[in-house]
């Protein structure tokens, strides 16, 4: 009880969001330790712990890292929002000309030294995010101005969609999609977002044709090959993930006793939604999906309470950022379009991506704990006020 007691008194806000984020990533290290048991053969010498034991050091330091951000004011990444975008493009340029190629792809950054890579568009979505909700809550007497409001907005935008496009198209898909929602959220004319629109597909188009002269930086070799196997329906990925889902049937194979990861590429990442539903069911699949819905309406609450514009959009748009990105892993791995690269939030197996869900997750934290104490404290005063009055 003590226990039980003690929590209460430190993790405040949310409990729902707190008990999510505590079930992803418990349940993560169960699947990632039975997903990745091929990729211990292949790469680690058959040590089928070096994945569990590296993403219980990830979810642990993502948990400190949700804790640390739950305790900091929200109103103070207003504060940072301009300093880790003036860090994350350079970045971005950094690792799109002058880093190494790897599985064709230069997203990553290794630190010296230490040996560990870094994904610079998980830094730059979380910065752009912060950086659009801080433009938007400051803009909203003059947000159906088109110079004073839409500008300082789209530059931004399309600036950091366009350098991690080259590299990652369904990452800078994923953060454009989420930054026309908040500004949608955020009462942006409509006329505007469509404009921006226009930008976003003509860059892509630009970005596109530029390909053919670059294909060194671009992948749009990738994103063909991508497209004709999702139209043909031939691909070695897609097959190998329904027949996973297909062996799962209702209620799963049991955990660990996955066929399909000796099978399919990346199964403890891209494709670990599948191993899900082939060890766990469909009751396995659709209770994790249901978790991310869960998470999309508590924040959809906090926001329609939240008394400050800045909370509200900053807490949707990173909210927003998790779940499209969960839904668009789901998709893939039943066909519904084709094949992204993007992982399952704070379930797969990776480094950046983790720790940044979790930095998300503690900030929208702080964002609820703040209204619940704005309106603790608003009940406290009509209580207050009650009793002058019946003292009269």
């Amino acid at each position: 009880m003590n226990i039980v007691t003690d929590l209460k008194q430190h993790l405040k806000g949310d409990r729902a969001i707190w008990l999510i984020t505590f079930v992803l990533g418990v349940f993560s290290l169960l699947i990632v330790y039975s997903a990745s048991g091929s990729e211990a053969f292949k790469n680690y010498d058959g040590n089928t712990e070096y994945a569990l034991i590296r993403q219980l050091i990830f979810i642990s330091f993502g948990f400190v890292l949700t804790y640390i951000c739950y305790n900091l004011h929200y109103m103070q990444y207003a504060r940072l929002a301009p300093l880790l975008l003036a860090v994350a493009i350079p970045l971005l340029i950094y690792t799109l000309f002058f880093t190494d190629s790897v599985n064709e792809s230069r997203r990553w950054l290794t630190i010296p030294w230490v040996g560990f890579t870094l994904q610079t568009s998980d830094i730059a979505r979380f910065a752009l995010i912060i950086f659009i909700a801080r433009a938007l809550s400051v803009r909203q007497d003059v947000i159906k101005d088109f110079k004073s409001a839409f500008l300082p907005i789209i530059i931004p935008v399309t600036i950091v969609c366009l350098l991690i496009l080259p590299a990652n198209l369904s990452t800078a898909g994923l953060l454009f999609l989420t930054c026309l929602l908040m500004m949608f959220i955020g009462r942006v004319s409509i006329k505007y977002i469509s404009i921006l629109i226009l930008v976003g597909l003509l860059g892509f188009l630009v970005v596109w044709i530029l390909g053919a002269s670059f294909p060194e930086i671009i992948r749009v070799n990738t994103w063909n090959s991508r497209i004709e196997e999702f139209i043909g329906g031939n691909g070695w990925q897609i097959q190998q993930s329904k027949i996973a889902i297909a062996e799962g049937g209702w209620f799963g194979v049991g955990p660990g006793n996955s066929f399909q990861r000796n099978y399919l590429p990346y199964s403890y990442a891209d494709f670990i939604y599948a191993i899900i539903c082939e060890e766990y069911g469909f009751i396995g699949g659709v209770f994790i999906l249901g978790l991310y819905l869960w998470l999309l309406v508590r924040c959809i609450g906090i926001v329609t309470r939240c008394p400050k514009a800045f909370g509200a959009i900053l807490a949707m748009g990173l909210c927003l950022n998790i779940v499209i990105q969960a839904f668009a892993n789901i998709a893939v791995s039943v066909e519904l379009v084709p094949v992204t690269g993007l992982t399952l939030p704070l379930i797969s197996m990776g480094g950046t991506s983790i720790l940044f869900t979790c930095m998300s997750l503690g900030i929208i934290l702080s964002v609820s704990k703040y209204v619940e104490e704005a309106e603790l404290a608003k009940l406290e005063l009509s209580d207050i006020e009650e009793r002058d009055a019946d003292s009269m």
